[in-house]
């Protein structure tokens, strides 16, 4: 199913949402996120066959943040199976924020989901990998293999930034390691978590993986398995149930396509039999999902019929 989006479709589909670039705020509880650019707008379609197109500032590259969770759970899945991951992490979603504690006092300790603060940074403790350098250098392995660019690094600032300030994640960890949902250094573990979320790259490569995920996580090109076919639908499956926050439901009803958010202002979205769709906005609503990427997405999913469901 590749639908006919061209180059000049698509930055006419990013000029009608561009009004709503300064509507949200960039994410300043990261100061070295807080100096992004609301304005530098971009969009990418990579399609399952092998095919692309994108409009705005493809050049412009963001952090991960926490669409480095979908990734990340693929590898801990690969790395210890199902049932030791799903043990430690729930599958259910949440209508809490994503970095709240509150559930973790009820379950007690296992979070939710992997896609809430608390969840990710337990998935990241899995990683096999003794420091936190050896998990990350796994952890860019895989994405150099989901984007066959072995260019992509973490930025260093934005990492530092990030470990300085997770005051609400070691709070997080802290209460995890009470309850052995995690093990080692909580200090190693953020400074693993924080690289991770701080992996650069983007749209154009973005929307590569996404088209992987679509193609059931085999590459397009070398028609080599990346990630097991299950484990690519287990994080589809998150993605479509918890993936934007405690704004999946309605997300799920505007626009029916699975996708992550990140408070870089990117948002991931994959659909089998028609490729991945990277967007960036850095201007967030306060759910914490770029305003920018969710009108773009919900626009392009009514007019081309895109949803799942």
């Amino acid at each position: 199913m590749k639908k006919d989006i061209t180059q000049n479709i698509l930055e006419d589909w990013l000029e009608n949402v561009r009004p709503y670039a300064h509507d949200g705020q960039v994410a300043n509880y990261i100061p070295a996120l807080s100096r992004q650019n609301p304005e530098e707008l971009a969009v990418a379609i990579h399609y399952v066959n092998g095919e692309s197109v994108e409009a705005g500032y493809t050049e412009a590259t963001f952090t991960l943040q926490s669409i480095s969770k979908v990734i990340a759970l693929a590898l801990a899945l690969m790395d210890n199976g199902e049932e030791y991951v799903f043990e430690r992490v729930g599958m259910e979603p949440t209508g809490d924020p994503f970095h709240s504690i509150y559930r973790l006092e009820k379950t007690p300790g296992k979070p939710l989901n992997p896609m809430i603060n608390a969840g990710a940074l337990a998935v990241t403790n899995m990683i096999h990998g003794d420091t936190p350098d050896e998990k990350v250098g796994r952890l860019l392995s895989f994405v150099h293999d989901l984007t066959d660019d072995h260019s992509i690094r973490y930025n260093e600032e934005v990492a530092s930034s990030e470990f300085e300030t997770s005051f609400l994640n070691r709070s997080l960890l802290f209460y995890m390691k009470q309850h052995r949902i995690v093990t080692g250094s909580v200090e190693e573990a953020l400074d693993a978590y924080t690289k991770q979320c701080a992996i650069e790259l983007n749209v154009c490569q973005l929307a590569r993986i996404g088209a992987l995920l679509a193609n059931g996580g085999r590459d397009l090109e070398s028609g080599r398995r990346i990630i097991p076919k299950h484990l690519a639908r287990i994080c589809k499956t998150f993605m479509v149930t918890c993936g934007m926050y405690d704004a999946s439901g309605s997300f799920a009803i505007k626009v029916g396509i699975p996708a992550k958010s990140g408070v870089s202002g990117s948002v991931l979205a994959s659909l089998n039999d028609f490729g991945g769709i990277a967007v960036y906005g850095p201007s967030l609503d306060d759910k914490g999902n770029s305003v920018v990427g969710l009108k773009l997405l919900e626009l392009l999913s009514n007019r081309y019929d895109l949803s799942i469901f």
